[in-house]
């Protein structure tokens, strides 16, 4: 009789765990939707504001690979003529 009242008490101990468990999870759901927020004035311009930043900043990167794409593009010629001119040396 004393492994049913254990298996009873684990029973009781993991349901109680598990509703625990879930309305953590519902609580934590609720807390970090941001769905579930009323979208004010000042989230929509933080949003805007955000949205120019993020184009301002992929522009640049664009910019950035560019140079460095013809930067290298350059060194690679240089470094083929090089070869060219060595080889006719020899």
């Amino acid at each position: 009789m004393s492994i049913a009242q254990s298996t009873r008490k684990q029973i009781y101990a993991a349901l109680i765990a598990g509703c625990l468990s879930s309305m953590a999870t519902v609580a934590f759901a609720q807390a970090s939707d941001p769905a579930a927020a009323p979208v004010t004035h000042a989230d929509k311009k933080a949003a805007k504001e955000q949205a120019k930043a993020d184009k301002k900043s992929s522009v640049a990167q664009a910019k950035a690979d560019k140079k460095k794409t013809d930067a290298q593009a350059d060194a690679d010629k240089a470094n083929a003529d090089a070869n060219v001119k060595d080889a006719k040396k020899q």
